[in-house]
């Protein structure tokens, strides 16, 4: 049975200042902010809401599964992930242990996305050596897999995981606790994915709307090599965008603040990365990355993104650069409302 098609929505928390009055807000405010967008998201029936892991002045949220415990509070039904978990930099013990509280404490609704990590401050913060990257990547992930699936644990220890044979790790959460591969490019990881039979969560940024269709097939072939399944493998897209009352009006909004986020928050590997408007707008038509326009639009541009993928779900990224909450929760609304009905109706026993 192919699975069903479902909308999300992903915040990093950026603390950046309002492109229009240049205010900076507190970190208590972006906090309370998050909040308000995921019980927004529960309101208007969105299907997933996740947060990022940064470690940087300039992020609200370094503790995801944290903040996803306050969210699991105030919402009843609305999916809760981490977007991503900075798998190489943590200790998957603790991973766990924290992601099977979030879910007790909502449910069964919590899910981890393992990820390499593209912002690289954790790595020095926690004391790993960049040399040691995938390493770190790979060893963890099979780590934490063998935890979520063995208790008492049989994992036998690796190069950078101790070992944890015969221990017990606690608590363990309501159901399977769902653990997808964050992949912003790399093939490698799409295809370890495959063979692992996990959900595989793609992370566009711009370029090409199908950009990364060759790694989720590749995705595809390597879980058919492997045994699995194919046909109830999951596959998320995620990708920045906002949805505004109208195709201009959306870009509009959505520019100013994504132009300050690319040049102000995307520097971890260097230097921001500036974002003229002409580019902006290439990247809003049918054939670039952002999901970006009016509902009509975007709902045109998510049907093309499950026929290039094979997508199970798509997460939009909002407010990247400091946008509005009043914008920010505009856009929450006009998804769950407009958006999200319409995919589900015209998805239903389609295949992906």
């Amino acid at each position: 049975m192919i699975p069903g098609f479902e909308i999300g929505v992903l915040t990093f928390g950026e603390i950046s200042p309002d492109p229009a009055t240049g205010m900076m807000p507190s970190p208590h405010t972006r906090m309370t902010e998050v909040l308000e967008q995921a019980v927004l998201a529960d309101q208007v029936g969105l299907d997933a809401f996740g947060v990022g892991e940064h470690h940087r002045s300039d992020f609200v949220i370094s503790a995801p599964p944290v903040v996803l415990a306050a969210i699991a509070q105030r919402t009843s039904h609305v999916r809760l992930f981490s977007g991503v978990t900075v798998l190489s930099s943590e200790d998957p013990v603790r991973v766990f242990q924290n992601f099977a509280t979030v879910d007790l404490l909502s449910g069964g609704r919590a899910e981890i996305i393992a990820g390499r990590g593209s912002f690289l401050e954790s790595f020095p913060l926690f004391g790993y050596d960049l040399a040691d990257y995938a390493d770190l990547y790979r060893e963890k992930l099979d780590a934490l897999l063998s935890i979520r699936e063995f208790n008492p644990s049989t994992w036998p220890g690796s190069r950078h995981t101790r070992d944890l044979r015969g221990l017990d790790v606690a608590p363990r959460p309501v159901g399977d606790l769902p653990i997808w591969v964050g992949v912003g490019g790399t093939v490698a990881s799409a295809v370890r994915a495959g063979h692992l039979g996990l959900p595989l969560a793609l992370g566009l940024l711009l370029g090409p709307a199908d950009s990364l269709a060759p790694a989720a097939e590749l995705y595809r072939r390597a879980a058919v090599e492997a045994g699995h399944d194919v046909s109830g493998l999951r596959v998320s897209v995620g990708a920045h965008g906002y949805v505004g009352a109208s195709s201009q009006s959306a870009r509009d909004i959505m520019y100013p603040s994504f132009r300050v986020g690319m040049m102000e928050n995307n520097h971890q590997r260097g230097a921001g990365f500036p974002l003229p408007r002409a580019a902006f707008d290439a990247q809003a038509s049918a054939a670039g990355a952002l999901l970006v326009g009016s509902s009509q639009e975007v709902i045109d541009k998510l049907m093309s993104y499950r026929a290039a993928y094979g997508a199970t779900r798509v997460v939009f990224q909002i407010g990247y650069g400091g946008m509005s909450q009043a914008e920010h929760l505009a856009a929450i609304e006009r998804i769950g409302t407009e958006v999200a009905p319409v995919l589900r109706r015209e998805t239903v026993g389609s295949a992906a």
